[in-house]
């Protein structure tokens, strides 16, 4: 096994985010479209995607931040969601609205992802590795709700 933490590795986009006319789609490459095979079972996907505007030196070498949903607090990057982190990957839970196998056409609620965001994965949501009983974030965070609303997060 090796053990060298300087080690590269090769990421390949399935897909793609596309926003137009209000709608929020994910576009999956051709080769990878055999892969969305019973994904219109779920309700939910973990999206994993790229960061693409903040592939660069100084957003990968931005170690804290002060969070725009809690501005008047200092976290590391691994304590909040911030695009800017050593490697820009980010992942967003989405309601499955369609899935078109055939097409490669997934149209979700909404992604917190820009148009045209590189998808590096998808997962289907299963609530009982996915869900956290009782779980627990800082009291700065207080004001967030429990759940997303159902009509998104409006990040249109």
């Amino acid at each position: 096994m090796n053990n060298n933490l300087e080690q590269l590795y090769i990421v390949y986009p399935v897909g793609k985010v596309v926003r137009a006319a209000g709608k929020v789609t994910i576009i999956i490459r051709e080769q990878f479209r055999p892969a969305l095979r019973q994904l219109d079972k779920f309700t939910h996907v973990l999206v994993l995607w790229w960061a693409d505007q903040h592939d660069n030196a100084s957003s990968r070498s931005q170690l804290q931040c002060n969070p725009p949903y809690a501005a008047s607090h200092l976290t590391g990057i691994f304590a909040c969601r911030a695009e800017y982190r050593p490697n820009p990957i980010a992942v967003t839970t989405c309601r499955l609205e369609a899935v078109d196998e055939e097409k490669g056409v997934l149209q979700i609620t909404d992604i917190d992802a820009y148009d045209g965001t590189p998808v590096l994965d998808l997962k289907a949501y299963f609530p009982v590795c996915d869900r956290v009983r009782k779980a627990e974030i800082p009291n700065w965070l207080h004001d967030w709700p429990e759940w997303i609303p159902e009509e998104g997060l409006g990040l249109e």
